[in-house]
């Protein structure tokens, strides 16, 4: 019985002290993060610890893209008529229907940078880096292309669209973030990912 009690309170220390790295290492990250805020609440918060940088971009990287789809799915429905779109005026929806494929691209750059993130290889680092900041970059300018085609557009459905998109954005910059400093981080230390 001492054994097993032991061995728990190990366990119990080890995973604190596991748990409490983790969150020293998305504080010490998202401190200098364009949103870091934003960046500390939806990082703390996210699933599975972040043990390293690595897992730290891809983490942004899965919340910029879950943010992307639920925006996407709103701007479905807006061009679709359906749910809280519903009603929208017929320019709203045209500025909607618009934004889906620039949303469409955004989701298909952040689901190319996360693949690419989760495969990096010391060989092609650089490379794949490059790649990983160029789809986040498209990213971020699809959602300000999305913002732009509801200039001089009015009603409900532009200032929930600039809410979505905004946060998409936000959350998009922070991840761009995290990624150039994991590139940067790695070519200083010459560390493998």
């Amino acid at each position: 019985m001492a054994l097993s009690s032991s061995l728990f309170a190990v366990l119990f220390v080890t995973a604190t002290i596991s748990s409490a790295m983790a969150e020293d290492l998305v504080r010490s990250s998202c401190m200098h993060a364009s949103f870091p805020n934003i960046c500390l609440r939806t990082l703390s918060s996210y699933s599975g610890p972040a043990k390293t940088p690595r897992d730290l971009a891809q983490a942004a990287v899965k919340v910029s893209l879950a943010r992307a789809r639920r925006a996407s799915a709103y701007l479905n429905g807006v061009v679709a008529g359906e749910g809280k779109g519903k009603g929208g005026s017929k320019r709203e929806r045209a500025a909607a229907s618009d934004c889906v494929e620039q949303i469409s691209d955004s989701v298909e750059e952040l689901s190319n940078t996360l693949t690419e993130l989760k495969h990096l290889r010391p060989g092609t680092f650089r490379w794949q880096m490059s790649n990983a900041e160029t789809w986040v970059s498209a990213a971020l300018t699809n959602d300000d292309t999305c913002l732009d085609g509801f200039k001089g557009v009015e009603g409900k459905v532009k200032a929930v669209v600039k809410r979505k998109m905004t946060n998409v954005a936000r959350v998009t910059s922070n991840a761009l973030y995290l990624i150039n400093r994991l590139d940067s981080t790695r070519g200083r230390a010459g560390m493998d990912p």
